[in-house]
C-alpha cells in the first residue's frame, strides 16, 4: 500500500484596520496568479508557532506574534497532494509604517476587504483562502495553548 503525499502548511490570517493581508503570488502548479494568506510549509525540526512566525516575516517583512488560531483545514490538490494546513490569527494594534515581502516569490501584498477579496480580479489560490476568513469572521478562535508544545523523546 502506497502513502498520499502529505504536507504539514501554515498560514496567517492578518487581520488590521477591517483587511486581511493577502500575498500576491504565481501558483506554481497553474502559472496563473493568486492572492493566499502568507503561508508555507512546516521545515524539518520545526514547530508550528516558529514556522508561522518565519512565513509571515518572509513573506510580508512583519515580526508578529500569533494570537490564535483557527483549526485545521485540509485540501487535496490538483497535483494529487494532500495539504494539510494549521490556521494562526494575527491581530496587531499598530504594524510598521514599511514592510515588504523578503520572498521572491511574493510579487505583492494585497489589504483587502472580505468583500473586496470576493470581488478581486485575480482569484484566490484555493478555498482555503476565504474558509480560514470565514471562520475568523465567525470568531472560531482557538487559543494558543491548546497547541502543546513539541516532547523530546528519551529513551
Amino acid at each position: 500500500m502506497s502513502r498520499p503525499l502529505l504536507h504539514l502548511t501554515v498560514a496567517a490570517v492578518l487581520y488590521f484596520q477591517g483587511r486581511y493581508l493577502l500575498v500576491e503570488e504565481k501558483d506554481k502548479s497553474s502559472g496563473r496568479l493568486v492572492l493566499n494568506q502568507p503561508a508555507g510549509h512546516v521545515e524539518e525540526n520545526e514547530d508550528l508557532i516558529s514556522a508561522i512566525k518565519r512565513e509571515l516575516q518572509e513573506e510580508t517583512g512583519l515580526n508578529l506574534e500569533p494570537d490564535a488560531w483557527l483549526g485545521i483545514s485540509q485540501l487535496k490538490a490538483a497535483n494529487g497532494h494532500f495539504y494539510v494546513r494549521v490556521n494562526f490569527v494575527f491581530t496587531p494594534t499598530e504594524l510598521p509604517a514599511q514592510h515588504q515581502p523578503q520572498d521572491d516569490d511574493i510579487l505583492a501584498l494585497h489589504w483587502l476587504s472580505l468583500a473586496e477579496l470576493r470581488s478581486h480580479a485575480l482569484p484566490v489560490r484555493s478555498q482555503l483562502v476565504l474558509d480560514a476568513i470565514t471562520q475568523f469572521e465567525q470568531n472560531q478562535l482557538l487559543s494558543l495553548s491548546q497547541i502543546r508544545n513539541a516532547v523530546a523523546h528519551s529513551l
